[in-house]
């Protein structure tokens, strides 16, 4: 079989995903340390020490595509991008809560979904392997989120940390959405065969997804702790 000629949007989006992938890495490692200080369940903290080494994985995983579909650019990393941020008038644990809703109970969430869909239409062996990983990865990574959810409303603080997801809910549902699922704009590029299968695939395809998301995962997943997402969900617009 011919290859599949690579374009420069191909070896753009990778090159991002090497750069997204090294900024996941920083945010686990950093949670796993917060972790850490509030004493959570030792299955937790390694379950965030095994995650960080995956980012790591998967970034050095995609860069070997974005070599393959020609690349020669670096990751830019931003190196603020790269920590979480403290609210210091406030316990460590409302910012861990923060932390686990916003990157896992929702990026990761919704990950699983958008990997499943890069990868039904990626063809190229190198490229497919990486998506393959990924996406096997990702479902432990969402479950590492609502498991740490799970923990936090077990915990001595469970009643405010609760308040405190249900009220900031709509603001990270606005923010996901604006990253995953903008409103749709004239002369939107297309994306053509060869795009699709080096793993990339059109916005429409990613507001599909978290459409997806909200009905499958988080109405019945935050419903669970009381949370109603679909209320917040039409806050977020």
């Amino acid at each position: 079989m011919a290859r599949t000629p690579a374009t420069d949007a191909v070896r753009a989006e990778w090159l991002r995903r090497v750069e997204a992938e090294y900024r996941s890495a920083a945010i686990t490692q950093h949670l796993t340390l917060w972790l850490i200080q509030i004493g959570a369940s030792p299955d937790l903290v390694r379950a965030g020490m095994r995650i960080a080494a995956d980012e790591i994985d998967h970034a050095e995983m995609s860069h070997r595509v974005h070599v393959a579909a020609g690349g020669e650019g670096i990751p830019r990393l931003v190196r603020e991008s790269l920590a979480l941020t403290r609210h210091d008038d406030e316990p460590l644990e409302h910012d861990v809560a923060r932390v686990a809703v916003e990157i896992f109970c929702l990026g990761e969430t919704v990950a699983v979904p958008l990997f499943k869909e890069l990868r039904a239409g990626c063809s190229v062996p190198i490229a497919r392997r990486a998506l393959d990983r990924i996406l096997r990865d990702e479902v432990r990574h969402r479950d590492f989120g609502w498991a740490l959810l799970g923990w936090l409303v077990e915990h001595p603080m469970a009643a405010e940390l609760r308040a405190l997801v249900a009220r900031e809910l709509p603001r990270w549902f606005a923010r996901l959405r604006q990253s995953y699922a903008p409103p749709p704009k004239r002369g939107e590029p297309a994306l053509g065969p060869a795009e699709r299968a080096w793993g990339l695939m059109p916005i429409s395809h990613y507001r599909a997804a978290v459409d997806k998301a909200l009905a499958r995962d988080w109405e019945p997943r935050f419903g669970r702790f009381g949370i109603d997402a679909r209320a917040a969900w039409a806050r977020s617009a």
